[in-house]
């Protein structure tokens, strides 16, 4: 029995060693078996090629930001997806395209549900983020699906369009989804003057089928939509946050961008038992966006930026921080309108100066009506306006919260 069993040892050794021809035989099915499931790189026979894993190590080695920038000089991505302009800056992340700095006003208004906005440059890219973009395909692809049934009466916006022109075909591109690749095209290439003021846009991924079925999709899609953005509308006594048409949401001349950094919360209030799982919602005009959630914290720490378009007519800044909760409505835990003027109004002094070094350009006192707990200096350090502010938030018992703010010029 020993000496049977080195002995197949012995004959499995020397099989393994020698070239790997296909056994006769029963077996020969079950070796084809085996080869037909491995890729031919990955075989020993193709050990002499690059496999597939080295050369995406070798792609991802160059770093997420650097793939980015790799990414903007295919032809397809050096222009806007959308209005033809030049060198785009900015990226929706969810839908895969690269749009110039004027589609991504109307892109936030849409909401990140639909399209969520990045910067090339001034937001931080993780290869997560990256791997995303590259698998969505691109300019080129995304717009073969999403202008695959453009009429032909139809003019896509110019980099010089107004932003009506551009909010109107935006929208309908990307959520109306009107020109979208698939069948039953003829509901998808009606006019845009002739959809019911009264009737909601599916949302991506629903199919326009026969008029009951667009009926039931609309009803729960108006309940999905309610779900999904409750967060956003949770004790109206305290959000009022402006509830004008979202058509003219996208139709807003934006003067610039501010990157609000949502840093830390301390003592905020319990809304559970002991504790509470807070989240932050900022909310610019139409625009709202929401950090994380941070489970069973008073004292959360959130170093989460994001980004908002500033519209023409400066409204506040508003602040709102919730409890959230899994089976029940999410608490309220207190808000704060921040007057963001100065802060637009020192960028826009520093853009038309020649000033290079680190200073002061101004400062929001602390009194009674800003809650703020110290000034709120503004400063200009590596060529960035930028304003750290600390406050306590209103119609709550207690809580202190902590943002910095950069105000981002259009040109970047």
């Amino acid at each position: 029995m020993i000496r049977s069993s080195i002995w197949k040892l012995e004959m499995s050794t020397q099989y393994e060693k020698s070239d790997p021809t296909p056994p006769s035989g029963s077996g020969s099915c079950l070796y084809d078996l085996l080869c037909s499931d491995t890729p031919r790189w990955e075989r020993p026979s193709d050990s002499d090629t690059t496999s597939w894993l080295l050369r995406k190590e070798t792609w991802r080695s160059f770093g997420p930001q650097a793939r980015l920038e790799r990414m903007l000089e295919d032809t397809g991505n050096r222009v806007c997806a959308d209005c033809g302009s030049p060198d785009p800056k900015w990226v929706s992340l969810s839908i895969g395209v690269f749009i110039c700095i004027k589609c991504s006003g109307v892109h936030r208004s849409l909401g990140s549900h639909i399209s969520k906005v990045l910067s090339v440059k001034l937001d931080e890219w993780t290869e997560d983020l990256v791997d995303g973009l590259v698998n969505l395909g691109g300019n080129i692809v995304v717009n073969n699906k999403y202008e695959a049934f453009l009429p032909n009466n139809l003019n896509k916006p110019r980099p010089d369009s107004s932003i009506e022109e551009r909010s109107d075909f935006i929208k309908r591109k990307y959520e109306m989804q009107q020109f979208l690749e698939g069948e039953h095209t003829s509901c998808r290439l009606q006019p845009h003057h002739q959809t019911p003021s009264s009737t909601l846009p599916l949302p991506p991924g629903y199919p326009l089928l026969n008029e009951k079925k667009h009926s039931e999709k609309q009803s729960r899609h108006r309940i999905g939509h309610r779900f999904r953005n409750s967060w956003g509308r949770k004790d109206s006594d305290h959000l009022k946050i402006s509830k004008k048409s979202n058509s003219l949401a996208g139709m807003v001349e934006f003067v610039g961008l501010i990157k609000v950094n949502v840093v830390k919360g301390t003592n905020l209030a319990v809304r559970d038992m002991l504790s509470s799982d807070p989240y932050v919602i900022l909310a610019l005009g139409q625009q709202s966006v929401r950090t994380r959630v941070i489970k069973n914290n008073l004292n959360p720490v959130w170093n989460e930026s994001l980004m908002l378009s500033i519209p023409e007519n400066i409204p506040p800044l508003r602040v709102i921080v919730y409890d959230k909760d899994t089976f029940t409505t999410d608490d309220f835990m207190g808000d704060a309108e921040i007057d963001i003027q100065p802060l637009v109004a020192a960028a826009k002094a520093y853009e038309k100066s020649e000033i290079h070094e680190s200073m002061q350009l101004g400062k929001c006192v602390a009194n009674r009506d800003n809650n703020f707990l110290k000034d709120g200096i503004i400063n200009l350090a590596d060529g960035k306006v930028k304003q750290e502010i600390s406050f306590r938030l209103q119609n709550v018992e207690r809580g202190i919260l902590e943002i910095e703010l950069e105000c981002v010029p259009l040109t970047q």
